[in-house]
Formats: structure tokens, sequence, C-alpha cells
């Protein structure tokens, strides 16, 4: 416990920027319009896919568990990210199909 209070402690700028990054995105993409979702959408999938190399890549070269465990915890949620954003996608797609005559 303590060292992961002196951790904190050490790397508190970090934490910061990092909550901070996820309030501004909550903010920003919860005021996208559905019209952008899907374009917005593909983008995020490439970028998670980066996202999902370089965390296959630091399990590559971890030394410790907790650096596995942060590595693999990367890759399985880049990769929900971007499976979800495929069927969200895929969804709003069908959307704008024309549905057959019967």
């Amino acid at each position: 416990m303590e060292e992961t209070l002196q951790f904190i402690y050490l790397h508190r700028e970090a934490i910061f920027i990092v909550a901070l990054s996820i309030l501004l995105g909550i903010e920003v993409i919860s005021n996208v319009p559905a019209i952008l979702h899907t374009p917005l959408m593909s983008g995020a999938n490439a970028i998670h896919g980066v996202v999902i190399i370089g965390a296959i890549i630091v399990m590559g070269h971890a030394t410790t568990t907790s650096a596995m465990i942060l590595g693999f915890l990367a890759v399985v949620l880049g990769t929900l990210n971007v499976v979800g954003g495929f069927v969200v996608t895929d969804r709003m797609l069908h959307m704008f199909k024309k549905k057959p005559k019967k």
C-alpha cells in the first residue's frame, strides 16, 4: 500500500492530467451530433488500433507484474473499444440503407 501511495505522490501531475483529459473527453464526446458519430468512430477505431499495438509492445518489454497487468488491461480495453466502435458504426450505417420492398 505504501508503494502505491508513493507512486501516486511521485506522479501526481501525470495523474491529474489524465483525470482532466478523461473529463474533457467525456464532455466533448457527449456534445457530438449524431451525424458526425460515424466518421469520428472510424477515427477512434484507428487510434485504438495503435493503442493495442503499443500495449502489446509494452507487455513484451514488461519486467514487473504491474507493467504486465497494465499492458493487458490496455489491450483488453482497446479491443473492447474497437469492437464496440465497429458494432455501433455498422448499426448506424444500416439506418441509412433503404429497406427492401415486400
